[in-house]
């Protein structure tokens, strides 16, 4: 089955039970299995400051859907969990991010692959490194971009969410 790399946030609510909710969610899909999480961050919010910090992590999962399927599975969890697209980078209840799909590079209106902004996010590249400590990422090199970004305002928090 297909690998794919997938960021979750929160920073609305309880954060960590919507993540594992999330997670939780991503396990049930038909095909779909989580097979790793990274560690959680606190993290400062990015591009609109007054809101709450956000708690992060990234999952590996393999999946035998397209990755529209598993994005559009992902937003579906984003509204079940009450996000409202109000102000860009503003607070969520969830977001999740289709960050890679093993041997898929594509760039339409409704999804790129890769994401097109990971390699300029701390608080995606930390929890990636958890997960490819070798700076590499179903063939994304992210090591160097890492290495370059300012990563204060990123701390690791607790380990994983549960992935049974």
């Amino acid at each position: 089955m297909p690998k794919a790399v997938i960021a979750l946030g929160a920073n609305m609510g309880s954060p960590r039970e919507q993540l594992q909710m999330a997670v939780d969610s991503f396990n049930r899909l038909p095909g779909t299995k989580v097979v790793d999480c990274s560690r959680l961050y606190v993290t400062k919010p990015v591009g609109y400051d007054n809101q709450p910090d956000f708690l992060n992590c990234v999952l590996l999962v393999e999946t035998k859907l397209s990755p529209e399927a598993l994005l559009g599975a992902g937003l579906g969890m984003e509204a079940s969990m009450g996000r409202i697209r109000a102000v860009q980078n503003g607070p969520r209840t969830l977001d999740v991010d289709l960050l890679l799909y093993e041997g898929e590079r594509r760039e339409t209106e409704e999804l790129d692959i890769p994401h097109p902004r990971m390699g300029d996010r701390a608080f995606v590249l930390a929890p990636l490194s958890d997960l490819f400590p070798e700076g590499e990422a179903l063939g994304y090199a992210f090591g160097d971009k890492l290495a370059a970004l300012d990563q204060s305002g990123v701390d690791v928090c607790s380990q994983g969410l549960k992935i049974e």
